[in-house]
């Protein structure tokens, strides 16, 4: 067995499940306060990695689009830009569809995500053809034997597990994190004790929509390209990593995301094409929700829809 060989495979699956882990968050952010599923949080991942390509061309510009600097600027734009889009569809889609039928919310913003997606392509210069995505971090890399030890991918890794890790302090640390809780757990209760309900409802949008955009960022930077169907895979990726882990658990979420990188890291390196990867995750987490519906660490039952 070599050894390196599988190190590396072990690398790459960890930073994908960073990605699969901040995007299915923010499916479990989405459902544990207002009880509902964005499907068009996919998309959201996708236009936030457009958003800071877009913020990269206007540094350029400005003759200032290099090094850590510029990564640090573009992903700040796309997690702005990402995070003001999801509190604007809360306040605008969401909240007045909160007491309709759960299938209107979710036809409501699959067709969000198509049209944003079409935007995106229609619209973005030369959109419809994968975009290459500006290579930012250090290209640093230690060899040993088959494992090439980038300092980007350790990069990215800290990045991401950093972002997750100070989602779950704001929840269960902060007094915004308790409002939040509260809501989750008894809304009209929350509303009597004097919570702020839609100012909750956008705050918890907002952060899932920029956890989105930084998983969009982080996709582009380590694999060097964008295209405006991205987010259709990581979007039921990341849904399904959130399902899988207990559709309401944060924990879940982190447990789903490095599990279906795990399978398809497994995938990658059990068939000879590595494109049937996706065949086999997706396959064996089939058999798994056959076997637990209710997901590894359910909080709340989803609702039927």
């Amino acid at each position: 067995m070599d050894f390196g060989l599988v190190a590396q495979y072990l690398l790459n699956g960890i930073v994908l499940g960073v990605i699969y882990s901040m995007v299915a968050a923010g499916f479990t952010l989405f459902f544990g306060v207002l009880n509902v599923i964005k499907f068009s949080h996919g998309d959201v991942v996708m236009a936030g990695a457009f958003t800071a390509l877009a913020a990269f061309a206007g540094l350029e510009l400005l003759d200032a689009g290099v090094g850590m600097f510029a990564a640090l600027i573009i992903t700040v734009a796309g997690i702005v830009a990402m995070a003001t889009l999801g509190a604007v569809l809360a306040r605008m889609l969401i909240l007045p569809l909160r007491n309709a039928p759960p299938l209107n919310t979710l036809l409501i913003t699959l067709m969000f995500g198509l049209a944003l997606r079409e935007s995106v392509r229609l619209f973005y210069p030369n959109g419809s053809n994968p975009k290459p995505f500006p290579q930012l971090l250090p290209d640093l890399s230690m060899t040993f034997g088959n494992l090439a030890l980038r300092l980007d991918s350790v990069l990215l890794i800290i990045v991401g597990l950093g972002a997750i890790v100070g989602v779950h302090l704001l929840i269960q640390r902060t007094r915004i994190g308790l409002a939040v809780r509260a809501v989750a757990q008894d809304p009209e209760t929350a509303r009597i004790m004097g919570i702020n309900f839609e100012r909750v409802v956008l705050l918890t949008f907002a952060l899932g929509s920029g956890l989105a955009a930084l998983a969009g960022i982080t996709n582009g930077l380590y694999y060097s390209e964008v295209n405006f169907g991205m987010g259709l895979l990581l979007g039921v990726i990341g849904f399904s990593a959130a399902v899988v882990g207990g559709l309401g658990s944060i924990y879940g979420a982190i447990i789903g995301g490095f599990l279906f990188a795990g399978l398809q890291t497994i995938g990658a390196v059990w068939f000879a094409v590595p494109a049937y990867k996706d065949v086999f995750a997706f396959g064996c987490i089939i058999v798994l929700m056959a076997w637990k519906p209710t997901g590894l660490l359910a909080e709340r039952s989803s609702e039927r829809v």
